[in-house]
């Protein structure tokens, strides 16, 4: 896996302290994890750095999504605001934000998707009652979600005239729609004493069916087998979470729709430049046979 690599200047820091007045010259620790934006632990604080190309308005409207979840439940993580209200202050092009430091280590699928999915149920429920603004830009999951729209990097070589046609039927007969976390898997969540004790980076929220993120969750915990993602659907159904059931063809549809956003997502870092090692080059080949198999 390639993460980014964007350093903790001596401008990221002295912004710390005069934003947010944390001191930020301690002794920083790179966290794991990162492939578009970094984190530094810096005592009690996360200071993360994202890409350049990641607006203000953008980042501000995930990160209030976030914060309405953690005013309702406790998992989830949100930015601390700086002494002006803001959660964002650009630095060298660059979005930064100020987190508490929640310890922890990521979870293991197969050991904790049952909690995962009960946690996503809650993260839902505390997420209904949000009603943001539309958001500033477009979410990378959302194109192609609602039928045949086309969006950054295409769709991945995986074109497929009957998902789009299936898909605008989907959503024109699920209206619910609410805030979604966007990319609820385990790499964005850590456990503590074995349970699951924190949600992570809002970055790719956006408002849509819930159906869509259980069924994109499912496949994650479930790690790609669909028995364990119908396992994910019931305990998340169970726990009394805002989506609807999903028979098989919706959940391997909409499980679908993200393995060709993920090989449109592959296809556009490549276009960028980045060299991706066999890990990715695995993962990437790994998903488009899921997105075959699984066809209806």
């Amino acid at each position: 896996m390639i993460y980014a690599v964007i350093p903790l200047t001596a401008s990221v820091r002295r912004a710390v302290k005069e934003k947010w007045g944390v001191d930020g010259h301690g002794e920083a620790l790179r966290l794991h994890g990162g492939e578009e934006s970094v984190a530094y632990r810096l005592g009690d604080h996360v200071v993360r750095i994202g890409p350049e190309w990641r607006g203000t308005e953008e980042a501000e409207w995930c990160h209030a999504v976030g914060r309405h979840a953690a005013a309702r439940i406790p998992e989830a993580v949100a930015p601390l605001t700086t002494f002006d209200g803001a959660t964002v202050t650009r630095v060298e092009g660059r979005p930064v934000s100020l987190w508490p430091y929640v310890q922890g280590r990521w979870p293991r699928e197969s050991e904790h998707a049952l909690q995962a999915a009960r946690l996503l149920a809650r993260l839902h429920n505390a997420l209904s009652t949000a009603r943001p603004a539309p958001r500033p830009v477009r979410s990378f999951a959302e194109y192609g979600l609602f039928g045949a729209e086309d969006g950054p990097g295409g769709h991945g070589g995986l074109d497929d005239p009957d998902l789009d046609l299936w898909l605008a039927e989907f959503h024109r007969t699920h209206s619910n729609r609410h805030p979604l976390h966007g990319d609820y898997y385990a790499g964005n969540t850590l456990v503590h004493g074995d349970v699951l004790t924190a949600i992570l980076d809002w970055d790719e929220s956006f408002v849509g069916a819930p159906e869509y993120e259980l069924a994109a969750a499912a496949t994650e915990w479930g790690e790609d087998q669909l028995h364990l993602a119908r396992r994910f659907v019931d305990a998340y159904l169970d726990e009394g979470g805002t989506a609807g059931d999903l028979d098989d063809e919706a959940l391997a549809q909409l499980i679908r729709h993200k393995m060709r956003r993920e090989a449109a997502y592959f296809e556009q870092s490549v276009a960028r430049g980045v060299r991706h090692d066999q890990e990715d080059l695995d993962y990437h080949h790994t998903r488009i046979e899921i997105f075959h198999r699984l066809r209806p």
